[in-house]
């Protein structure tokens, strides 16, 4: 729940002189970019959709992974490290009105991919 704050703070200090977002597509870009820069000083490198509301974010050298050491007994510990990101980005998609499921998944280090779930309200 930190990190749901914190994106939520983020995203209000970042959107203070945004234009308004046509659609949800156009939020998860932001998202992608321009939040994703600020925050981790590197574009998502990959953001694929279902067009049903469930996106994917890739991130081939996420900076929270580099500094650890690519072996299993660490592969396993790398959710507790992207536990915080999850919510900075649901927090942040809160406060641009989406809410959202959001999940990280970590095959090979330090690539992971951000799953999230829209929930329609």
């Amino acid at each position: 729940s930190m990190g749901f704050r914190v994106g939520q703070g983020l995203i209000e200090r970042f959107t203070k002189d945004t234009a308004r977002f046509k659609d949800e597509l156009d939020i998860m870009k932001f998202i992608c970019k321009d939040f994703w820069t600020t925050v981790f000083k590197k574009q998502i490198d990959n953001l694929r959709t279902n067009h049903q509301g469930i996106y994917v974010l890739q991130d081939n050298k996420f900076r929270l992974l580099t500094q650890m050491s690519s072996g299993k007994q660490y592969l396993e510990h790398a959710p507790k490290y992207l536990a915080f990101t999850c919510g900075l980005i649901r927090g942040g998609l809160s406060n641009l009105g989406i809410k959202s499921i959001v999940t990280a998944e970590v095959s090979s280090m330090p690539a992971c991919k951000f799953q999230v779930m829209i929930q329609k309200m």
